[in-house]
C-alpha cells in the first residue's frame, strides 16, 4: 500500500469519525447504526495492514476513543431511560408501602375494566 493509499484510508476514517461524532451529539441513533458497518470495514483494513504505531494514526486513535466515550454515555442514558420506564410501569401495576412495623406491603393496582350496558 502506498503512502497516498494509506493517507486516503486515514482521511476516510477521519471523516467517518467526524460524522459519527456529529450524529452522537445530535442524538441521531439511526445514522450511527448505518455508519457502524463502514467504520468496521475501515478498521478491519487497518488491522490487516499490520502497522506499527504511526504518528499519523494518533489523531484517528484519539477520535476513536472520544467517540467511544460518547457512545458509552449514550448507552448509559438509554439504560437509565429503560429503567425509569420499567419503574413507571411497576408503579401503575402495584404500590409498595410499609406498615407500622416497617414491613413491606404490596398493594395491587390492577384496574378492572368492564362495560356496562344500559337500556
Amino acid at each position: 500500500m502506498t503512502a497516498n493509499d494509506m493517507q486516503g484510508l486515514i482521511d476516510r476514517l477521519d471523516d467517518l469519525l467526524e460524522s459519527e461524532r456529529s450524529s452522537l451529539l445530535s442524538g441521531n441513533l439511526e445514522t450511527i447504526g448505518s455508519l457502524l458497518e463502514d467504520k468496521q470495514k475501515l478498521i478491519d483494513r487497518f488491522n490487516a495492514l499490520d502497522l506499527e504505531r504511526r504518528p499519523e494514526l494518533e489523531s484517528v486513535h484519539r477520535k476513536l476513543m472520544r467517540n467511544q466515550e460518547l457512545l458509552d454515555g449514550a448507552l448509559e442514558g438509554i439504560r437509565k431511560v429503560a429503567a425509569r420506564m420499567a419503574a413507571m410501569r411497576q408503579v401503575r401495576q402495584s404500590l409498595e408501602t410499609y406498615d407500622q412495623r416497617g414491613k413491606r406491603q404490596t398493594i395491587d393496582g390492577a384496574v378492572v375494566r368492564k362495560i356496562e350496558k344500559r337500556a
